[in-house]
């Protein structure tokens, strides 16, 4: 971790006296309101700053743009802090930023566990900071940024304490590959002392264990909290099917609202486990020791170990892996449904439970070959694409999924679905759903068009900050 300056004080300027000029007719998404300013928009760079440093911004003719942060090594080459000329970036600047973010969290959303620091949208880009219950976790995607990391969790540390909140550790988890184009190393580890690293939270009245080590992201998916409570009006006494289960967030708001009975799938083994280990921390016990009549007769390549599981995703978001037998014996799988925690649960309530470890492409046109319906069937799956070149296969992906879940629905019944791709925009994502209900031959009613939670604000002409789309619709059979 780098400081800026060996010794400063909270009105000490972090910028240099460096100068970048922009070409004649660039920094448009910047005019439009974003924060990004590309190489290929900048004609030079007067002085000789180092990459990270904080620099003057000025269009070709010299009008003042403002001020951010730079590196040649990125296609994104300058990052913008301010639009205001009279604005010196210091410490106590940066400590108005992180205290506005704090303050708006307030305001909007439940901040036991809640992103407090989203980057651009809180006009710090390229950093996100996750709160879960008293521990703080990091991710840095820019240099400037990773050089003003220090100060930020300082002044957020200092911000928090003065509501009260005293936190007892921060795990960095900037260990996404999209560092490496800003010619950083991936970084995982403890910011000062150890803790352990499986955090207890509670959200919608639902318990989780978070593990900020080796969890997803930044161990929990924060962004659909406010959707999690969304489909739980629709719940009760209801099957439900939730795909895509990871750590069991959705279908354990399902249950938990009063569901008779929720099957929740992944493909990971880890997240069924760690979906299990939830499901206890919320009441639910084994209905009865599993028996070889229990074990789901699944297709072979669906019950495969979850590093080879196969689907319609773009094959270069997927991790390889060695084919599993397909002679698989009753035994193994019964040895396999008791690793994935496949038995039934139940509370207290009498809401069975059951997880499954299967690939959902291949799961769910088994069960609609069996005749299987739901009155909830619940799509939340990873993003099929993290970049424009493979958004023909991610469309493709989208559709299959929604097409299979479509005809599970019983008619009358509801389907949630999103995407969480930025690159695939909300007319893109509708349309890949329109043309999914046609192929299923159901017809849709709108019931909500969601987005992600609040903490995860959505800064209007800053594109990369919207990139969750969420549906709720009730499935008709053609009338």
């Amino acid at each position: 971790m780098t400081d800026i300056r060996k010794e400063i004080n909270e009105n000490t300027n972090l910028a240099s006296s460096a100068c970048a000029r922009v070409k004649k007719g660039g920094a448009r998404s910047f005019k439009a309101g974003g924060l990004w300013i590309y190489d290929n928009e900048i004609d030079r760079i007067d002085g000789n700053p180092e990459d990270g440093d904080i620099l003057a911004v000025e269009d070709f003719d010299g009008y003042f743009l403002g001020w951010g942060f730079i590196n040649r090594a990125s296609t994104i080459m300058i990052r913008m802090l301010s639009r205001k000329k009279d604005q010196r970036i210091t410490p106590a600047f940066l400590e108005e930023r992180v205290r506005c973010a704090w303050e708006y969290r307030k305001k909007v959303i439940d901040t036991s566990s809640c992103r407090v620091i989203f980057g651009e949208a809180d006009f710090l880009p390229g950093i996100t900071i996750d709160k879960y219950e008293d521990v703080l976790v990091v991710e840095s995607l820019a240099l400037g940024i990773d050089r003003l990391k220090p100060m930020i969790l300082s002044a957020l540390k200092k911000v928090l304490a003065e509501d009260g909140i005293k936190i007892r550790g921060i795990y960095e988890r900037s260990d996404a590959k999209v560092r490496e184009k800003e010619g950083l190393p991936r970084v995982k580890g403890f910011i000062g002392q150890p803790f352990d690293t499986l955090v207890p939270i509670t959200e919608n009245g639902v318990r989780y264990m978070v593990d900020v080590e080796n969890g997803q992201k930044t161990g929990f998916f924060l962004d659909q909290k406010e959707n999690r409570r969304a489909i739980a009006r629709l719940c009760p006494g209801a099957r439900v099917l939730d795909c895509f289960t990871h750590t069991g967030s959705f279908g354990l708001n399902a249950a938990l609202a009063g569901a008779a009975e929720v099957t929740s799938v992944d493909a990971s083994e880890l997240a069924i486990e760690q979906a299990a280990q939830n499901a206890g921390l919320n009441g639910f016990v084994p209905e009865s020791p599993l028996q070889e009549s229990d074990v789901p007769v699944l297709p072979q390549e669906s019950i495969k170990p979850a590093s080879v599981q196969k689907s319609a995703i773009p094959a270069s978001n997927q991790e390889s892996g060695t084919p599993a037998s397909t002679q698989e014996s009753k035994a193994t799988a019964l040895a396999q449904a008791e690793a994935s925690a496949s038995r039934w649960l139940v509370n207290g309530a009498g809401t069975r439970l059951q997880y499954l470890c299967a690939d959902i492409f291949d799961l769910l046109p088994d069960l609609h070959k069996k005749g299987e319906l739901y009155d909830v069937v619940i799509l939340d799956p990873p993003a099929f694409t993290k970049s424009r070149n493979s958004i023909k296969a991610a469309v493709r992906g989208y559709r299959e999924i929604n097409q299979r879940g479509l005809r599970l629905v019983r008619d009358g019944g509801f389907l949630a679905t999103c995407s969480c791709s930025h690159f695939m925009d909300p007319d893109l994502f509708r349309d890949t759903i329109a043309k999914a209900a046609k192929d299923a031959h159901k017809r849709l009613r709108q019931i909500e068009f969601r987005t992600q939670a609040p903490d995860h604000p959505i800064l209007w002409a800053s594109e990369e900050s919207y990139y969750l789309k969420f549906y709720i619709f009730q499935v008709v059979e053609e009338k």
